[in-house]
């Protein structure tokens, strides 16, 4: 794998929504590569809450504030898409020791479909580590605050789409 390739990391996921958990996996991996790309998975077979040029548009937000990281939308195979950008690295969350077995199998795929690329996993801070987009999901359509998870433009896409009346 070239040198430069290693210097752009992919972090993909479906991000519905983006949190700070994923953030604070961003601001980590903004440190130790030249440039990151979160990749927004369209992921039609998970039927995503938010649509995804919602699901893009708030991780731009959340994500402005750092200047080597790029977000894009994708709705193709992450291995086509790896090619596509030149990323030489894959991020991947790890939050519980409960995320690992599926996070392997990801890995074990990904090393099989694209050899050249490497997967790196990370660990967010322990303040983020019970936060899940799910789990927000579920709190905001119940009508629960969730500001203390996501970027303040996220809390208020989710109350806008869960509107109590």
């Amino acid at each position: 794998m070239s040198l430069a390739r290693n210097r752009v990391a992919l972090y993909p996921g479906t991000f519905d929504p983006i949190t700070n958990g994923h953030i604070d996996l961003v601001a980590r991996a903004s440190t130790l590569f030249e440039k990151v790309i979160v990749g927004v998975a369209e992921s039609p077979g998970k039927g995503p809450a938010l649509p995804l040029d919602e699901r893009v548009g708030l991780a731009r937000t959340a994500l402005a504030g750092y200047g080597n990281v790029e977000v894009r939308g994708f709705n193709s195979l992450l291995a086509h898409f790896v090619h596509e950008i030149g990323a030489g690295v894959l991020l991947r969350g790890l939050r519980a020791v409960s995320d690992f077995e599926y996070e392997f199998q990801l890995a074990s795929m990904n090393r099989h479909l694209i050899p050249d690329v490497e997967t790196l996993f990370l660990t967010p801070a322990e303040q983020h580590s019970f936060i899940s987009s799910s789990l927000v999901r579920e709190v905001a359509r119940l009508g629960g605050d969730v500001s203390g998870f996501v970027h303040p433009a996220v809390a208020q896409a989710l109350s806008t789409r869960w509107k109590r009346s």
